[in-house]
Order: C-alpha cells, then sequence, then structure tokens
C-alpha cells in the first residue's frame, strides 16, 4: 500500500488500538510499516498507538538487530469498565489468526475460505 490509507468513514466495531494489537499477536516482529498497512493507518499513527500501549503495560519491545521485536503481556485486563475482569488473551483469542486460517489465506491468496 503506498501512501496514506484510504479513509475509513462510519463506525466500526474495534479500535485501531485493537487492530494494532492484533496485528502485532499476529506476528511478534512486524514492522511498523507492515503494521500500519494492514490496519489501513498511516505509520506515525500506528508508532503512537504503539506508544501508548506500551505506557500502559500492554506491550513492550526489544530490539534485535533492526527489528524490534514485541511481547504482549496476555494477563492484562482490558480498560473500560464494561470489560472488566477481560483479559488481553481473552480479546486476541478472538482477533488472531491462527495458523491454520494464516495458510489457508496465503494458499487461496488471500480469498476467504467458503464454509463447509
Amino acid at each position: 500500500m503506498d501512501g496514506v490509507p484510504e479513509p475509513h468513514t462510519g463506525w466500526t466495531f474495534l479500535t485501531n488500538h485493537a487492530r494494532v494489537l492484533a496485528a502485532i499477536a499476529d506476528n511478534h516482529s512486524a514492522r511498523i510499516r507492515d503494521i500500519a498497512a494492514h490496519c489501513r493507518l498511516t505509520e506515525r499513527a500506528v508508532q503512537k498507538i504503539i506508544a501508548d500501549l506500551e505506557q500502559d503495560g500492554y506491550l513492550s519491545h526489544t530490539r534485535e538487530g533492526r527489528t524490534n521485536t514485541y511481547r504482549i503481556d496476555p494477563g492484562k485486563v482490558l480498560r473500560h469498565p464494561a470489560e472488566a475482569g477481560l483479559t488481553v488473551a481473552s480479546l486476541m483469542s478472538l482477533l488472531v489468526k491462527d495458523e491454520a486460517a494464516r495458510v489457508t489465506t496465503s494458499a487461496t491468496q488471500g480469498l476467504p475460505r467458503a464454509a463447509t
């Protein structure tokens, strides 16, 4: 994806913070550029979101050469009172692709698998 992603109008089910966290959960060494493209955000927006998540303890990173490797704290409780007691792990289990879905998606060149 080149340039700034197309803006989205209207409401969505997930926040950009949840999208970025799910993208990182799916690939702990993803580049900011790749996260931004996946989430349809600017790189600067992703940098800000990562800083927010790190500041509040949901995410940390280690530098390995020229690559950041991220670590998500799965036991961290979600922030909103309506989700009191729910952990990041429970949210990620709903949002992150499992290995079977990843293989199926790449085998069909990005087309969703038909229900059987």
